[in-house]
């Protein structure tokens, strides 16, 4: 311990991608310390949902350390030491004073200083007795944010089975599902219940909501919607879930997937807070708080969407965590590059895949064949489609999606979308990209940036329009002559 030029607090899965990213810009030994309450290095988290739950050839550590979910090295404690980063696990930080650049390690540790902070605290599961469950805490009452987490959960599934294989998924969102089909192929009879209309309610329109549950139902799972948890009974072991209907359901085991909230406290008084939604710590479009010594990634940031006009927003997600991590690491080195983050999502349940890009709305267009399992959806605003989603698309239709969400290109007529379906996303896809010049929120000079994060003084606008247009154009007929090739 003791003082380090750069770090990064809260290892998490964003961890392992700015250690990467300090090394590519030269990291010296000894700059860097990552100081986490975790157990273990940063290591990649969508697998606890997903494979780390299987109920055969389940996925453990070290095989899914970061940053092999982004297609980078393996990094394992030893790669830590050997690029001489000092990677503090099991460390919990109880106060930060950001004025004098000092953490404060609980149970008397040394405290740790820095130059540079990268903050990356998280958050935290709700937990169902901060709405006032009774015996909340009951053993077999189960929650899903870290390897511990994981274990807990794997290892009272075969206990539970000894006494019943009812269980119970409280929640209708991401990780509902996600656990809810593990749950399944382990061998339990599950019942999800969740407050809303329909599964995923913030992204799913009735349309797609109807195909998961009915697709959810065939497998064997009860849902249980418009309805809360208000308590539980047991002997020591959650037997009963007791429902604000009068309901009662049996479990022997329960599982909590009701949101989270980030891990401000350390900063209150002392950086830019949002207390209403989205919630975390404020940043600009370079991911700094109101201290310039100090950047937020992950989970805690609330960064303004500059693709979407700025709004300003929080993202839980892996992708959001990998590429912020390594965003602020450049930023700390000198880049000017923005943040343009592109929302997005995606799930694996049974044998179905979805993939989402961009931001639902309330106008939508679904394509494709809904009962069969193969369909996708547009959404649209003021004219736009600003969001796509496809269950069982193709990895080059996928693509074709992600490049609509970026272009945000004109609708056309509902019924040419709904004919034209992925037909559409590819012909976007290769189109070339127009160029878009904005002013910097931050920039004092008034540079402006190009949709390839270059700066560019005022004077050297018409140049830089002329380049990124023949640029442009020359993408353009390379792959307008190897689609006539093929």
């Amino acid at each position: 311990m003791g003082h380090f030029k750069y770090v990064y607090l809260g290892g998490g899965q964003g961890g392992g991608y700015a250690a990467a990213e300090f090394v590519k810009q030269g990291l010296k030994p000894g700059e860097l310390g990552i100081v986490t309450a975790d157990h273990y290095v940063s290591y990649e988290r969508p697998t606890l949902s997903k494979g780390y739950l299987k109920a055969e050839g389940a996925p453990r550590l070290p095989g899914f350390h970061a940053c092999v979910g982004g297609g980078g090295e393996k990094q394992t404690p030893d790669w830590y030491k050997e690029k001489g980063i000092e990677y503090l696990t099991g460390t919990k930080v109880e106060s930060v004073d950001i004025k004098n650049k000092t953490l404060k390690v609980a149970s008397g540790g040394e405290d740790i200083t820095y130059d540079k902070l990268i903050i990356a605290t998280g958050a935290t599961n709700i937990t169902l007795d901060s709405f006032g469950a009774k015996n909340a805490h009951l053993k077999g009452i189960h929650y899903l944010r870290n390897v511990e987490d994981a274990d807990a959960l794997v290892a009272y599934m075969k206990e539970a089975k000894k006494v019943s294989k009812k269980a119970v998924m409280v929640g209708g969102g991401y990780i509902g599902l996600e656990v809810t089909a593990n749950l399944v192929q382990n061998g339990f009879e599950v019942s999800m219940v969740f407050p809303e209309d329909r599964l995923m309610a913030k992204m799913f329109n009735e349309e797609m909501a109807k195909f998961y549950e009915k697709y959810y139902e065939n497998k064997g799972v009860t849902l249980i919607k418009g309805d809360t948890v208000i308590g539980f009974e047991g002997d020591g072991k959650v037997q009963t879930v007791e429902l604000k209907s009068g309901k009662k359901l049996e479990a022997s085991l329960v599982v909590v997937g009701v949101g989270a909230k980030p891990n401000t406290e350390l900063f209150k008084g002392q950086l830019d807070l949002l207390e209403d939604k989205p919630g975390g710590v404020k940043v600009n479009s370079q991911l700094q708080t109101s201290n310039p010594d100090v950047y937020a990634v992950g989970d805690i940031a609330a960064f303004p969407l500059t693709l979407y006009g700025g709004k300003v927003t929080r993202q839980e997600h892996v992708v959001n965590a990998r590429l912020s991590a390594a965003h602020a690491v450049k930023a700390i080195f000198g880049s000017k590059e923005t943040y343009d983050y592109l929302p997005y999502f995606y799930s694996r349940e049974f044998d179905l895949a979805w993939q989402f890009y961009g931001e639902p709305s309330e106008d939508y267009v679904l394509h494709g064949d809904l009962d069969g399992g193969k369909f996708g959806v547009y959404w649209i605003q003021d004219g736009k489609i600003t969001g796509a989603y496809s269950e069982s698309a193709s990895d080059e239709q996928n693509a074709a999606l992600k490049q609509v969400a970026l272009k945000r290109p004109d609708a056309p007529s509902k019924d040419e979308l709904q004919s034209m379906g992925y037909d559409f996303a590819l012909k976007v896809a290769h189109q070339p990209q127009q160029l878009e010049l904005e002013h910097d929120e931050h920039d004092n000079n008034g540079d402006v940036r190009t949709i390839f994060g270059w700066p560019a003084p005022s004077v050297y606008r018409t140049s830089a329009i002329a380049l990124a247009t023949f640029i442009a154009a020359g993408f353009y007929f390379r792959s307008q002559r190897r689609h006539s090739a093929s």
